[in-house]
């Protein structure tokens, strides 16, 4: 299967706004080198048959739809209700467009009921609109568009976040960002999956995501194939990073394609 990282960046993005004299602040990050120039973090997934799998719905959707000529998903999976993954919903409503019916869409019990009362006129149609998504809780599926879906509940500080693992074409790919501790649930989850997509905010530690030290951790106590970092802060240059982490680690930057 293959796996489009649309954004790479933090909840404020890099560069950030707010720099010196009002301008964009990038940080340790070369404001000259294109792959530190980071959208908030969402991918998406592609199997042989070609079904197409969102993962969350980031403000930056509808330009990373744009940049990746994405006009057509299958079903959209939620990781948590922070604004940085879901704030871009609306950005949806163009793919509803010639669809037999709403956009099939997944979350945790915790982040359906927020969502609901966050977007509602987007789970129920409103004024002659038709709604875009219907949502689910996570237990109700298994498999969707041909993909084999399985979840866990990961810490994230107070609060938790949803990691996938998805199974297509004889391949894993697992989807673990925003949490701030590595659990059991979550090793016998990812274990041994082809490609690891995993939260590395900074290198220092911090009290709700992963530096860099726990995302390589995960990735050797799961055996993960091949790592992509994510959700990366503006003191992560791209080359700077690329040159400290091994062969098998690569950073994430926005339109990156691999294949699991």
């Amino acid at each position: 299967m293959k796996l489009t990282v649309l954004g790479s960046g933090t909840s404020t993005g890099v560069p950030r706004i707010g720099g010196e004299n009002g301008g964009a602040d990038w940080g340790l990050c070369d404001p000259d080198e294109p792959r530190n120039r980071r959208t908030r973090v969402a991918v998406l997934l592609e199997s042989e048959a070609g079904a197409r799998i969102l993962i969350d719905t980031p403000t930056d959707l509808r330009a990373q739809l744009l940049a990746t000529e994405t006009h057509r998903i299958d079903a959209v999976f939620w990781t948590h209700d922070h604004a940085d993954h879901c704030h871009g919903i609306d950005d949806l409503r163009p793919l509803r467009y010639g669809r037999a019916g709403p956009i099939p869409g997944y979350a945790d019990a915790e982040t359906v009921r927020r969502l609901r009362q966050r977007f509602g006129y987007v789970f129920a149609g409103q004024y002659g609109y038709p709604t875009l998504i219907s949502l689910d809780n996570l237990d109700t599926v298994r498999l969707c568009e041909g993909f084999r879906v399985d979840h866990v509940q990961m810490p994230h500080g107070p609060v938790e976040s949803t990691g996938y693992r998805f199974e297509a074409d004889g391949r894993s790919a697992v989807y673990a960002t925003d949490f701030s501790e590595i659990t059991r649930g979550m090793i016998e989850l990812f274990y041994g999956c082809d490609l690891l997509v995993v939260d590395c905010l900074r290198r220092e530690p911090h009290p709700t995501h992963a530096h860099l030290g726990m995302a390589l951790e995960l990735a050797e106590i799961c055996r993960a194939g091949a790592v992509v970092l994510t959700h990366l802060d503006k003191s992560m240059d791209y080359a700077t990073l690329s040159a400290q982490v091994p062969p098998h680690v690569q950073v994430g930057y926005d339109g990156l394609v691999v294949t699991a």
